[in-house]
């Protein structure tokens, strides 16, 4: 994707609303995640708003991933929870496709 928002180029316009757009993975995953940590709903749905108004917010610790992920960013949920995403052209607007939340382990 050429945004400088997706290279984490442009700085001066990082508050935007942006669609999340949720993969059938993203929400299996999220299942199994609320059902092994009960207390963790309030925790993404926080992180999932954020991330609508801004991606970069500091307490997210936003990061490019590498190797096999490349083409993906992470976020942290909290301390130990992930949530692996991509920045995608829909409907002539910037969205964020919502790929993968789990431990660490188990997104990278």
């Amino acid at each position: 994707m050429s945004s400088g928002i997706a290279r984490g180029v442009d700085e001066g316009n990082l508050e935007m609303n942006r669609l999340l757009l949720r993969s059938t993975a993203f929400v299996r995953a999220a299942r199994k995640i609320v059902k092994r940590f009960p207390q963790c709903p309030g925790e993404i749905q926080t992180t999932l708003e954020i991330m609508s108004i801004n991606v970069f917010d500091p307490r997210l610790r936003t990061h490019k991933l590498k190797g096999d992920l490349q083409d993906s960013w992470a976020c942290s949920v909290g301390y130990n929870l992930r949530i692996v995403f991509r920045f995608v052209e829909y409907q002539g607007s910037e969205a964020i496709l919502l790929e993968s939340i789990g431990t660490h382990e188990e997104v990278y």
